[in-house]
This record gives structure tokens, C-alpha cells and sequence, in this order.
């Protein structure tokens, strides 16, 4: 089928290879135009602005987005809304917030157009494995681009989950069950780490513990590359990253009052990785030292 794809980033880009590989016909835009072009030499149609792209499709037209979530895809979503017919489909594949996702359902509705959130996991291994899709809106929307996702997704890996909304809901806990998966690997590697007497071989620890453990994951598959190419993790900082997932889950836990402490504290110490040197931990050696005369480091 043939499908518009704006955004061209290390997952965009990857999804519009498998599809043309799949057969589908893509038409792609990007603001940087070097990256469409490389697009072109895999055999997609570049365009060079949104107008361009939007005339290049077939009615009913199938615009994915797959950008930054927030004011990026609001942005885009209006202004690609502004261009296309009623009857058109477009799909946010990015993270956005699930609200997000429905105000702008009602949002494109009003011009009759077609919405899907589609939370898309897979990372840059989608483009080998493929992608675990989770896709919130119309069954009649979702059936028609079902060629594509069927492409995109391995066996049984992707689902219309629910209503508008429901396939970010789904992506958001996703992440956030994943922000606590890896605590709980990382607090166990490193109390093997910290085993000096051992001198465990953690890369090959990854590799045993993914043979029928309990706890085998492709999560260990990764730990065991990264630990073959750096057993004591000695280039790297431990500065950890969030974009906003874990964050949503966990407010959405306060907001249902639903008990989550697990993935909390995976996303607290994902803050406290970022601390050169901690306030809260100074307080904590003064005022032992205040108390109880305990040893502090100047």
C-alpha cells in the first residue's frame, strides 16, 4: 500500500526500509532534506515540503507520523490536518502523551479526518526483528492500514487495543514497566560488580542467565554485547536519560491510586544519576557526623 511517513530518525527511518522491503510504496518528508535523500537511494518518493508531500498521495491518504512527542507532533498534526481530505487517515507513531493523543482525535475529527495512536517498541532492532505495535482508535481505520502494520510487526505483534488514546495508555505503561526492569538488572549487576573476591565474568553471566532463567530477557541479550565490548563499563558515564514515559506512569498510578513503588523508584533513580554531587547525601553525612560523631569526607 502506499503510505506518507514524515519524520526520518533512527526509528523512522528504519520502519520506512522495512516497509519498502515489505513492498509498500512510501512517500517521505523530513526538514532536512539530506535525509530524505537518503530515503530516495532506498527507494522511497521524497518530497520537499508538506503541500509536495500530502499532493504525492492517493486518496484515502495515509499520513505516519513518527516525530518528538509534544509540541512537535501538535504542530505537525496541524498543519497536516490543514492539508489533507475527510476520509484521510493520520497515525501518530511517536511517544506522546496519551491525553495528548486524545484531544487530538477530536481535534482532526472535526475535519473528518481518521486518527490512530500507534505506540511503536522496538528500538533500532525493529528494522531486523520487528515491531511491537499498540494501536488505539477505529477498527475501520486500523484494518485499513492493517497491510502495513502486518509488514512493520513479527508474528502476533501488533494489536488495535482499544479506543483513541488506548495505544499510547498501553506504550506508556510499557516503558514504565521497562524503566523498572532495568533497576532491578542494574542494582543486580552491580552488587556482582562490587564482588571483587569473584571476579565475575558478567558477560558471560548475561548469557547464562539466558538460557531457560527465569529472568532470560532480550534486555540480557544487550547486556551481554555491552559487556563484551566493555566488561567494567569504563567508557561510559552513569548519566541515565528519561523521555517522559516514566514519568506519565507514574503520575497515572497517583492519579488511579494504584500502588506502584517499583517503577517509581526506577524513575527517582534515573534523577539521582544525574547528580554530580548530591545535596540530599551531604545532608545525610552532616548530620550523622552531628549526631553520632560518624566519619564524613571533605
Amino acid at each position: 500500500m502506499k503510505i506518507g511517513f514524515v519524520g526520518l530518525g533512527r526509528m523512522g527511518f528504519n520502519m520506512v526500509t522495512r516497509m519498502i522491503e515489505g513492498g509498500h510504496e512510501i512517500v517521505v518528508y523530513n526538514r532536512s532534506p539530506e535525509k530524505v535523500k537518503k530515503a530516495e537511494e532506498i527507494g522511497a518518493i521524497g518530497t520537499t515540503s508538506l503541500e509536495e508531500f500530502v499532493q504525492s498521495l492517493e486518496a484515502p491518504r495515509v499520513v505516519w507520523l513518527m516525530i518528538p512527542a509534544g509540541e512537535p507532533t501538535k504542530d505537525h498534526i496541524e498543519k497536516v490536518s490543514n492539508l489533507l481530505s475527510p476520509g484521510d487517515i493520520l497515525i501518530d507513531g511517536g511517544n506522546s502523551n496519551y491525553k495528548d493523543s486524545m484531544a487530538a482525535a477530536e481535534f482532526v475529527k472535526q475535519k473528518q479526518i481518521h486518527f490512530l495512536d500507534i505506540g511503536v517498541s522496538g528500538g533500532i532492532w525493529g528494522l531486523k526483528v520487528g515491531y511491537c505495535m499498540m494501536a488505539g482508535g477505529e477498527k475501520e481505520s486500523y484494518d485499513h492500514i492493517y497491510p502495513a502494520l502486518k509488514t512493520l510487526a513479527p508474528k502476533d505483534g501488533v494489536e488495535l487495543v482499544g479506543p483513541h488514546g488506548a495505544g499510547h495508555f498501553t506504550k506508556m505503561v510499557h516503558n514504565g514497566v521497562e524503566y523498572a526492569m532495568l533497576q532491578a538488572y542494574a542494582e543486580g549487576f552491580e552488587i556482582m560488580s562490587a564482588k571483587k573476591e569473584f571476579d565475575l565474568d558478567l558477560k558471560k553471566i548475561s548469557h547464562l542467565w539466558n538460557q531457560a532463567s527465569v529472568v532470560r530477557s532480550w534486555l540480557l541479550e544487550l547486556a551481554e554485547d555491552v559487556f563484551g565490548e566493555d566488561p567494567k563499563l569504563e567508557t561510559i558515564k552513569g548519566y541515565v536519560e528519561d523521555s517522559g514515559e516514566g514519568r506519565w506512569t507514574v503520575q497515572e498510578a497517583i492519579d488511579q491510586s494504584v500502588p506502584a513503588p517499583t517503577i517509581t523508584i526506577a524513575l527517582l533513580e534515573r534523577f539521582r544519576s544525574r547528580q554530580e554531587e548530591s545535596f540530599g547525601n551531604k545532608f545525610i553525612a552532616a548530620l550523622r557526623h552531628a549526631f553520632g560523631g560518624h566519619a564524613v569526607k571533605r
